[in-house]
């Protein structure tokens, strides 16, 4: 658990470094493994929930733009959009139970960002998870 934790957490760096530098995601990664430490399997995880959070941006940003009731998206935090951003791209990409991957984004939330963080990016992933949840029922 403590491996996923971590990679979680990477994946994030990963994901808030391409937002704000806008450099190319092999250039990020490139430099970003280099200072970064981490067991193959984590890094392995980061890589894929970085890789597949940029690849399918777009649908996954939708799905955030569609749950963040009054908060217009660009409005939203760096780090919360990130986190968003990560556990979608779990829910989606990855065989993680959504309410772990809900769960872990809420912990992630609470070290980089904040107590009120944590209630946003919880109602915004439960409301993305029912949503996926009735699609699926159909």
């Amino acid at each position: 658990m403590a491996g996923r934790r971590k990679a979680r957490e990477l994946a994030l760096q990963l994901l808030f470094q391409e937002e704000v530098t806008r450099y190319p995601r092999g250039e990020i990664s490139e430099v970003f493994w280099r200072s970064q430490s981490a067991d193959e399997e984590s890094r392995e995880f980061a890589e894929h929930l970085f890789q597949e959070s940029l690849e399918h941006r777009e649908r996954i940003d939708e799905l955030i733009r569609r749950h963040s009731e009054h908060w217009r998206f660009e409005r939203i935090a760096a780090v919360d959009r990130n986190i968003l951003r990560m556990a979608v791209c779990e829910f989606l990409y990855t065989d993680t139970p959504r309410i772990v991957a809900i769960d872990e984004a809420i912990e992630i939330a609470r070290r980089f960002s904040g107590e009120q963080s944590t209630e946003f990016v919880n109602g915004v992933l439960d409301a993305i998870k029912q949503e996926l949840e009735a699609q699926e029922e159909q």
